[in-house]
């Protein structure tokens, strides 16, 4: 198998330059070649056949070990970390079969951007026997024998390569994957460079009309195929590299492994959350586990973390598959919009029953812009985060932190100015003025904001949601619509009741239900928030075994979360005892 990559590659003898092509394209086809060397060199009981070939498959892995540092994009961990589990599988002479699997979750990991370049017209077999006569057949002759008046001044004879019976471990793969990247340290360099993939297919073509066979290409990789069942192992591999890794006491990098392990995921998570929130945000809560476990060198943790995230793998792979019928899709989008919406829902109804109570209907255009200004800001971060941040890690976690720990910060001074006017309350002939005053002094603002965020947090998730789900299929465009246009009617009805009966509610109940609501929703945001830059990577995880744990209030069991809760209840504890201490006098509450 030598000889055949040497006078294949000494088309181009006279090139010295490495080729210039797509990293991952050639660290593909380096890595495919070493997968094929490596099953000549080792039998499947681990036994050595030949030491020529096993010492160039360690060479080609050491040639892609280079190239894999120059990759860029959210990919590239995953790909070095796979990369590594395969010279480490060489290493032990582990059976080829399993370090051909390795490779397939190799190539799942680099995606399109490593996919094999097959021809883009019509192969010519006249094309391609003019390279092969003016750079081919001085070594391997002119049928292909291996018999060309250079062969003998090779230190390895050419291999009949355009003779099926003398080379019959040749397939098309092989052949092109060898042609770009070369050998190291033999007269045949990279041709990437040199050869368009057209040109290359060409002349692989015209070998396989002197073997009197026909040449089959390459089945291309869909990347939404290689989305579901192939982004399992993957998963599970990081997250067996992060266990090795903190095993060795090597806790950055089983952290950093335990962070590419989730960022895997990420491509799961969007269409299966959209389906069944519940179960991702579970599945999220393992891998903060497992990172925090890992970090913490608990590896009795971060074992049931990873089998926890593995027993739930299969189901969330099940929710990235097309909907089964019309009736399934409809109901998926329908509740998507109610789940999604209700939340935004309950904060502007509160709003704007509140500026209803206090007669500022004049408020309500800028309630309005609020909302628009959510919409159009969602749409435009869903674009964005699927086009610019694309290669960015975690950049929605990122965002959805951001965003919710303004609100944080907009919800809590909200809620606090809410129930000074409780106290204010008790002086039914102070509460119109003190709330005029506020409002024009900045309160109306702030409220339009309020509606802003309440849009735009949820909004941008749903934009991607229903991004993925139109793109599961020609035949779900419809029902998908039927169920945004059903959800929106009941969304509606909600938002109608608020509108039509919180004017009712007596003045004091009504001020504290709406001050405890929006500082209800500042508490969930804070735990929420911290957890998403937990998820990003930026900031560190430290795991309270068996501690509190309730999703639906934000409640998570690390040091971080809680105690960025803890803080927003003592300013909660604060401001009341500054609102309601004896003495206190409610002329000085200013918004």
């Amino acid at each position: 198998m030598r000889g055949i990559r040497v006078s294949i590659l000494s088309l181009i003898a006279a090139t010295t330059v490495a080729a210039q092509e797509n990293p991952a394209k050639r660290l593909s086809s380096i890595v495919g070649v070493a997968v094929e060397e490596y099953a000549k060199a080792v039998d499947e009981h681990g036994k050595l056949i030949s030491k020529d070939e096993f010492d160039e498959t360690y060479g080609f892995l050491s040639d892609a070990k280079q190239v894999a540092a120059r990759l860029n994009g959210y990919e590239a961990p995953t790909t070095r970390a796979i990369l590594d589990s395969i010279t480490k599988a060489v290493a032990l002479r582990k059976p080829p079969s399993a370090v051909r699997d390795l490779h397939r979750l190799f190539a799942a990991s680099l995606g399109t951007a490593g996919a094999i370049d097959l021809p883009k017209g019509p192969l010519d077999t006249a094309a391609g026997h003019r390279l092969y006569s003016s750079a081919c057949s001085s070594c391997h002759g002119a049928t292909g024998a291996g018999d060309g008046p250079a062969a003998h001044t090779l230190s390895t004879a050419p291999p009949g390569i355009g003779v099926k019976h003398l080379t019959p471990e040749l397939t098309p793969t092989l052949a092109y994957n060898v042609i770009s990247v070369g050998v190291r340290g033999t007269a045949m360099p990279a041709m990437a460079s040199s050869l368009t993939p057209q040109q290359r297919w060409n002349i692989i073509n015209y070998l396989y009309s002197l073997r009197g066979e026909p040449m089959i290409l390459p089945a291309s990789r869909d990347a939404t195929a290689m989305v579901g069942d192939t982004a399992s192992p993957v998963i599970l591999a990081l997250l067996d590299s992060a266990l090795d890794f903190a095993r060795k006491g090597k806790t950055a990098e089983a952290g950093d492994r335990a962070f590419d392990a989730y960022i895997a995921f990420e491509p799961l998570e969007t269409p299966a959350r959209a389906k069944k929130p519940g179960l991702i945000a579970t599945m999220e809560r393992h891998f903060a586990d497992f990172k925090g476990a890992v970090k913490q060198k608990d590896l009795t943790r971060a074992k049931s973390s990873r089998d926890a995230i593995a027993d739930g793998l299969p189901s969330v792979v099940d929710l990235t598959q097309t909907p089964s019928g019309n009736w399934e899709a409809f109901f998926q989008s329908f509740l998507i919009i109610l789940r999604e919406g209700f939340e935004a829902i309950l904060v502007i109804g509160a709003v704007v029953a509140f500026l209803l109570k206090t007669g500022h209907r004049e408020r309500l255009h800028s309630i309005w812009v609020g909302i628009t200004l959510g919409v159009v800001a969602s749409l435009a971060t869903a674009v964005v985060l699927k086009t610019l941040l694309a290669a960015m890690p975690a950049s929605r976690e990122i965002v959805e932190a951001t965003t919710m720990l303004v609100a944080v910060v907009v919800l809590f001074s909200v809620s606090y100015w809410l129930i000074s006017k409780v106290e204010a309350a008790k002086w039914q002939k102070f509460i119109r003025e003190k709330v005029n005053s506020a409002l024009e002094h900045g309160g109306g603002q702030a409220l339009a904001l309020v509606a802003f965020l309440a849009v735009y947090r949820e909004g941008a998730e749903t934009a991607l949601f229903y991004q993925a789900l139109f793109n599961e299929g020609p035949n779900v465009g419809l029902p998908l619509s039927l169920g945004i246009v059903a959800g929106f009617a009941v969304l509606a009805v909600i938002f109608t009741l608020f509108y039509r009966y919180g004017v009712r509610i007596p003045m004091r109940p009504f001020f504290t239900v709406t001050s405890l609501l929006l500082y209800y929703m500042a508490f969930v945001f804070m735990g929420k928030g911290v957890r998403e830059l937990q998820e990003g990577n930026l900031m560190r995880i430290t795991v309270i075994p068996g501690g509190p744990h309730v999703e639906a209030m934000g409640i998570y069991p690390s040091v971080e979360t809680l105690t960025a809760q803890a803080i927003l209840i003592a300013l909660l504890v604060f401001a009341t005892i500054k609102t309601f201490w004896p003495g206190h006098k409610a002329e000085g509450v200013e918004a």
